[in-house]
C-alpha cells in the first residue's frame, strides 16, 4: 500500500487529485491543509486529515513522516514552504515528491507572479529528490481528461487544461513513480 500525503489538500487542484487518488484503491491517503473544515465530508471521507501549516517545519515533518509520496499544491511564500518540505522529506527518508509549479517560468524577463513558481521548481531540482516537476497552463473546470506535455527546455504548447486532466496525470504517476522521475514538465491542453 502506497503511502501519499497532499500538502495543500484544500486547493481547488488537490480537491480533483484527491478523488483521482481515491479511485486507485490500495492508497493510504492523508491530507494536509491549514484548516480541515476547507475539505468537505466527502473529499475527506477515508483519509487521514493533518491540519497545519507548510510554513511551520514541525507541522510538515509531522505530514510527512512515514509517507512515501508527497504530492505538493500550494501557493504564497513558495520558497519558504518548499526548503520546509524538502527539508522534512530529506530527514523524513520519503524520496518521491509531485509539485505544482506554473507555465511561463522559464521566460525571459521572468513576470514577477511567477517568481515564486520558480523557486519552488529550482529548490526541487537542486533537493536529490526524486521528482515530478508539473507547470500546468492555466486550469479550467471541463469535465474531460486530454493532455499533452512538453519537456524542460523545450517550447510550451497548448491551451487551458482541466483539473480534471491533471489529477489524471499525477494519479498515472503515483500508480507508477518510476514514470517521469526527475522530469520537469509542461502539461496543457493540445492545440
Amino acid at each position: 500500500m502506497k503511502k501519499v500525503v497532499i500538502i495543500g489538500a484544500g486547493g481547488s487542484l488537490a480537491q480533483y487529485v484527491i478523488e483521482a487518488l481515491k479511485g486507485l484503491g490500495n492508497l493510504d491517503l492523508t491530507l494536509f491543509a491549514r484548516s480541515k473544515n476547507r475539505l468537505s465530508k466527502n473529499i475527506a471521507e477515508g483519509c487521514n486529515i493533518i491540519e497545519g501549516d507548510a510554513m511551520n517545519y514541525n507541522d510538515v515533518k509531522n505530514a510527512v513522516a512515514g509517507r512515501e509520496i508527497v504530492y505538493i499544491n500550494l501557493a504564497g511564500d513558495l520558497e519558504a514552504m518548499t526548503k520546509n518540505i524538502v527539508k522534512a522529506m530529506q530527514e523524513m527518508d520519503a524520496k518521491r515528491v509531485i509539485a505544482i509549479s506554473s507555465i511561463g517560468i522559464y521566460k525571459t524577463p521572468l513576470k514577477p507572479v511567477l517568481v515564486p513558481y520558480r523557486k519552488l521548481s529550482d529548490i526541487i531540482e537542486a533537493s536529490g529528490l526524486d521528482y515530478t516537476i508539473l507547470r500546468p497552463e492555466w486550469f479550467t473546470n471541463a469535465n474531460e481528461v486530454d493532455y499533452s506535455i512538453t519537456q524542460k527546455g523545450t517550447p510550451e504548447t497548448g491551451t487551458a487544461i482541466s483539473r480534471k486532466s491533471i489529477a489524471a496525470f499525477v494519479a498515472t504517476i503515483v500508480q507508477n513513480p518510476e514514470l517521469h522521475k526527475n522530469e520537469n514538465l509542461g502539461i496543457s491542453k493540445p492545440d
